[in-house]
């Protein structure tokens, strides 16, 4: 067998050495010839034993201009394929800090120490919105987008662009997680006085029935989107069904200052489909809530929606999770009592009034 590198001699009298060889097949089957040009020999029998080295062991990649941010799209394709809106969302949202920061850089030159330095950006300046922008994210959301950006470079492994994860063994440091745990135990829930400083601070607002919803073991999404006809029940004793959710998603395809979509769906298991008791202190709340909403109805006249939903604003239009956050921080500094996320409104203290069972006994910071 003859030399594959051949001496190629331009128009111009420059030289050049070029060959062509067999490169593992294709996943179709067929054939995948690869042709190299070099200024020097040697340079030319090199790249050639490595592409028939790589070849052999089945670590061969084919020499690609993928950017990590066109990987994460191709990838975001593919995990959201059949899933909610919702889910396909929180993909998209995870994915977001890897594109910042990662999404320009070649994915063949993508190393180890950058995943690293990924991580570190994320723990420490990674934070672009829900919270003040340039402050460190939550070890919970750090992994999350780890392991997002790892399962997207096993598809690149897949496809042969690049010969292995480089993500596989990056692992959040010791010193972050201990500092996460730390931060977690010195988080403590409210105790009975501010429970009862917020309630006794909210009564004269035009949202306490809708603060006290959210002490009932509510989700945000549930009580933003729980129906005056379908949901409560004010007769008797009083109950209320938690059966319709209503979320904000963040959709890339949508024009930009239109991406924040309202989704409203069932909850997310069978168990989450429940009827709570009403305290008497919320019942009365929520039918006074109520007189009140017609009366601003007829204020209101043609302007006013007649949505259906509890938790709506004086013309009528329904709360997203959001605004329902930013009413609830704004009560608890108007009530001089610590903040708490949304999400841990839920875990709230009893309402005062009596019929309150199953509801939790604390709120969580």
């Amino acid at each position: 067998m003859g030399d594959p590198i051949k001496k190629i001699t331009l128009a111009d009298g420059t030289v050049r050495y070029r060959f062509v060889t067999d490169g593992p097949r294709q996943g179709s089957g067929r054939r995948r010839q690869i042709r190299k040009t070099f200024d020097t020999k040697k340079e030319a029998r090199a790249e050639l034993a490595r592409i028939r080295h790589q070849s052999t062991t089945g670590t061969f990649v084919v020499p690609t201009k993928v950017t990590v941010d066109e990987l994460l799209d191709l990838w975001l394709k593919s995990a959201i394929r059949g899933v909610e809106d919702a889910t396909a969302s929180n993909y998209d949202n995870a994915i977001r800090p890897a594109r910042l920061f990662l999404g320009d850089k070649r994915l063949q030159l993508l190393t180890e120490e950058d995943v690293e330095a990924f991580v570190d950006w994320m723990l420490t300046r990674g934070r672009q919105r829900g919270g003040k922008p340039g402050t460190g994210l939550s070890l919970r959301s750090v992994r999350l987008t780890l392991g997002r950006l790892r399962s997207a470079l096993h598809l690149a492994v897949r496809r042969g662009w690049v010969a292995r994860n480089v993500a596989e063994h990056v692992r959040v440091s010791r010193d972050a997680v201990r500092k996460a745990a730390r931060d977690d135990a010195q988080r403590r829930p409210w105790d009975e006085s501010e429970v009862k400083a917020f309630i006794e601070a909210t009564k004269g607002d035009r949202l306490f029935g809708v603060m006290l919803l959210t002490l009932i073991a509510e989700r945000p999404a549930e009580v933003c989107g729980t129906r005056w006809e379908q949901d409560v029940d004010l007769t008797g004793d009083g109950t209320i069904a938690v059966g319709n959710t209503r979320t904000i998603v963040y959709d890339r395809s949508l024009p930009k200052g239109q991406r924040n979509k309202v989704v409203e769906k069932d909850p997310k298991t069978q168990n989450g489909k429940r009827i709570l008791p009403l305290p008497t202190l919320l019942q009365a709340a929520l039918v006074t809530f109520r007189t009140r909403q017609a009366e601003e109805k007829l204020a209101a006249g043609q302007a006013y929606e007649d949505s259906g939903y509890v938790v709506v604003d004086e013309l009528g239009r329904p709360f997203k999770t959001d605004k329902l956050r930013r009413e609830a921080h704004r009560l608890m500094a108007e009530a001089g009592v610590r903040k708490v996320r949304r999400a841990m409104l839920r875990t709230c203290g009893s309402v005062p009034g009596g019929r309150a069972k199953g509801v939790p006994s604390r709120m969580i910071l």
